[in-house]
């Protein structure tokens, strides 16, 4: 195992990145990416996009662009794994071995799936109406993505923190049913101080509300687009409160913090509104336009993008495929002439308690309780102030049970 801290990103193809998806994402994962003692794995998730997109022609330009960005934009397919999710052959493998695994109530619980069937009920629809199993199994297949490479950090938003508790639980539950430490259990890294961009419309600048300024527009498009931020009615001369002006938050998240501290006294002189808008795209396309010329060129190239995919994916398969033929073998999946082997493996198991902790919320804390093979509970506790304490606790039970 790596000594260096494994840390995970995906990236969904299904759209063009914008404004918000730089500052918020490809901006300070390229620069962590720097980190010399971190090892970086970046992957195009584009078996997640066909939970969300049934256009193909969509999805394979929505890959093209979203690589093209982040290699634009900084990151270095020689000192990060930069792979696309469906080059990874074991993946889809390693998603059936865990859903072998996987308890159906903790997809039940998954807020995805949970919002899709209590919108289906509002409606007086059947709860399932409209889901996919793809829909259903989303939190196994992301815990493949995550197991597969051990990573050690998921950068996270709080709306993605359960996928990652999901990981650790289906995860966990394969060590113990199989009998060794096969999966290293990942943990969020919340991120909290990321900046997250106004639209247009100021609201948060999301693809949903159809409010994005697209990354690479030209810069004639790109001054348009900043001309049609909504502001208020104050005219020039008027002071104006920087603090809630949707101008002054994207100004902010790209310049230092002498140009920031100049825009604000700009805004409490009573600058205009035009001008605003002007300063904003003036700093906006002193940082882009080096990268656009770099993007512009890489768009033009796909069968380079490609070529570089297929290396960051011949890389990763390096470390996935003895990996899945560990854990192959570790189910039972072997060749029949270690049969004799397997034997005194399964008469060992066979000697001990099959005991499964399960983590669960409970109220404002988590809680835990041991079964046995018969999902009998032998103990239960809450309490605690997190999952993993939860789960720590719940170990410590396992050991002072007596033995079935």
């Amino acid at each position: 195992m790596t000594s260096k801290t494994r840390i995970l990103t995906g990236i969904t193809t299904t759209g063009t990145p914008h404004l918000g998806n730089y500052v918020g994402a490809i901006r300070p994962a390229i620069a962590a990416s720097r980190d010399a003692d971190a090892e970086s794995f970046y992957f195009l998730a584009d078996y997640h996009a066909l939970i969300k997109c049934d256009d193909p022609a969509r999805i394979q330009r929505s890959t093209l662009e979203i690589a093209a960005s982040w290699l634009a934009c900084g990151l270095d397919p020689g000192k990060v794994y930069f792979y696309r999710q469906s080059d990874i052959r074991e993946i889809p493998e390693l998603t059936w071995l865990l859903t072998c695994v996987t308890a159906k109530g903790l997809l039940n619980r998954a807020h995805a799936y949970k919002a899709a069937t209590d919108a289906n009920r509002e409606k007086g629809e059947d709860a399932d109406a409209g889901v996919t199993a793809g829909l259903y199994m989303y939190p196994v297949l992301m815990a493949a993505d995550i197991l597969i490479f051990n990573a050690n950090k998921v950068p996270v938003g709080r709306d993605q923190v359960q996928h990652i508790e999901m990981a650790r639980d289906i995860g966990q539950r394969f060590n113990h049913l199989y009998g060794g430490e096969y999966f290293v259990l990942p943990e969020a890294a919340i991120e909290e101080n990321v900046a997250t961009l106004p639209g247009l419309d100021g609201r948060k600048m999301s693809k949903s509300y159809d409010n994005t300024i697209p990354l690479w527009l030209p810069a004639k498009e790109l001054r348009k687009a900043v001309l049609g931020i909504v502001t208020n009615s104050l005219a020039p001369g008027e002071a104006k409160n920087p603090d809630d002006s949707n101008i002054f938050s994207i100004y902010q998240a790209f310049a230092n913090a002498q140009e920031t501290a100049a825009m604000r006294q700009a805004f409490a002189d009573g600058i205009g509104w035009g001008d605003a808008k002007q300063k904003l795209f003036e700093r906006l396309d002193a940082e882009l336009a080096p990268m656009r010329e770099k993007y512009d060129t890489l768009i033009a190239k796909p069968a380079e993008i490609e070529s570089i995919l297929h290396a960051g994916a011949a890389r990763a398969r390096a470390l996935a495929g003895p990996f899945l033929d560990k854990l192959r073998h570790a189910a039972g999946l072997r060749d029949l002439r270690s049969a004799a082997e397997a034997e005194a493996k399964s008469v060992a198991r066979s000697e001990k308690p099959a005991l499964q902790p399960v983590v669960f919320r409970e109220a404002d804390a988590f809680a835990f309780k041991v079964l046995d093979a018969k999902r009998n509970v032998l103990k239960t506790q809450g309490g605690f102030a997190d999952a993993k304490a939860a789960m720590a606790a719940a170990r410590e039970a396992m050991e002072e049970l007596p033995a079935a």
